[in-house]
């Protein structure tokens, strides 16, 4: 991992355990700091993205432990002393947070990037789901994520908030983080959407078996992605296929489901027909998928709406639920449609109407365009250049 010298600019993430769009932002932050060094609690190398393995990335003591570097919600306990434990020396720190990274000490200016307050913390029903239809080993955990937040949910929040207070500047990435973070925090944070990191223009590797025109939803399998609502929706919708991608603990559950309304189970737990789940693929892969489909579905309540702006890259129109970060990342009649109410046939309806509509694959990119990563890097690099506002309240 190497030593620790002072730096002029550092990254900081929760922990680069998996492949989501927060690990996204951190891969466009170290792209904007090339030389920057990256602080987080756990490192998988095979769970999250392979451009890490380009960078410094240097692990809390944790990461010593097999068993939390697989499953970083059984280290819940015991990420805020690890993260405190560790004091990053840098003139300024860029602490890509949803509950952790905004607590490690730094030498210098710390500034917050906030992707969404702890979920486990203040949104726990949601974060954890109910646990229907999961394996054993699945609920088991979901158990104890439960018991480690009702015995430490007092502490816990007393360390979050003094934690958000510790930020020098608060930046968040969406309309709807910036409310929650005023609701949390009493913090008035700036908005610095994150751009779409899928190029359009890299390689595309086939997929085979599948036939252009499919129907594609890009989310890990959580439930409250509610991925199992846009399988259900294909029940109505008999003459279109259905292609998701992610992986997760509702993988079975969701192949379950997508195997009774026509896709059928393969050795490794996804599914393949109408209805595929293909669980985790390569970036090649998703930009032939991107390129391939009809359009992308997002229902879930997404703090920041990323995938329908990876769609937009491709001048592919979303199909998105009329909350949360799509409000700010889908423009109605340009780059999608939204349905108000989250169920089966309301996501089924606006399908079709996505069928029905012309839409301008030109207007699409216009509206991508506005995300773009040069205009990112901009302001990030403004932001940390002019100090800016503290944690007002």
């Amino acid at each position: 991992m190497g030593s620790a010298r002072h730096v002029p600019v550092a990254i900081a993430h929760d922990y680069l355990t998996q492949a989501g769009g927060a690990e996204r932002v951190v891969l466009d932050l170290a792209r904007t700091f090339p030389d920057a060094p990256i602080y987080t609690s756990l490192y998988h190398a095979s769970g999250t993205f392979p451009e890490y393995a380009m960078h410094s990335i240097r692990a809390s003591a944790l990461n010593r432990i097999p068993l939390l570097r697989n499953d970083h919600r059984l280290a819940l306990p015991l990420l805020a002393p690890a993260v405190s434990r560790m004091t990053i020396p840098a003139d300024v720190t860029i602490a890509s947070s949803s509950g952790w990274a905004h607590g490690f000490h730094t030498t210098g200016r710390k500034v917050v990037y906030c992707h969404a307050p702890a979920r486990w913390l203040y949104q726990t029903a949601r974060y954890l789901g109910d646990g229907d239809g999961q394996p054993a080993r699945d609920r088991y955990r979901r158990t104890l994520a439960q018991i480690a937040v009702k015995a430490l949910g007092g502490p816990l929040r007393r360390w979050d908030r003094k934690a958000a207070f510790s930020a020098d500047r608060y930046l968040v990435n969406s309309t709807a983080v910036r409310a929650a973070v005023k609701e949390v925090y009493g913090i008035e944070a700036e908005i610095i959407p994150p751009p779409p990191a899928m190029d359009p223009d890299g390689a595309a590797h086939e997929i085979e078996g599948l036939q252009p025109g499919f129907v594609l939803c890009v989310a890990r399998l959580l439930p409250y992605k509610n991925v199992d609502m846009v399988i259900a929706a294909m029940q109505e919708l008999p003459d279109h296929q259905l292609v998701v991608v992610g992986d997760g603990p509702d993988l079975r559950r969701l192949a379950d489901l997508a195997e009774h309304l026509g896709g059928s189970i393969q050795p490794d737990g996804t599914t393949r027909g109408r209805i595929a789940l293909l669980g985790r693929v390569s970036d090649d892969q998703l930009r032939w998928l991107y390129s391939r489909a009809s359009m992308l579905v997002a229902a879930s309540f997404e703090d920041y709406g990323l995938t329908p702006l990876e769609a937009a890259m491709f001048g592919k129109p979303t199909v998105a639920l009329r909350a949360g970060g799509y409000l700010d990342t889908v423009a109605e009649g340009t780059s999608g449609v939204f349905f108000d109410v989250l169920t089966p046939a309301a996501i089924a309806d606006a399908v079709a109407e996505t069928d029905d509509f012309d839409w301008e694959p030109a207007e699409i990119l216009v509206h991508a365009d506005r995300f773009s990563p040069k205009r990112f890097q901009r302001r990030i690099r403004a932001a940390i250049a002019d100090g800016g506002p503290g944690a007002s309240t």
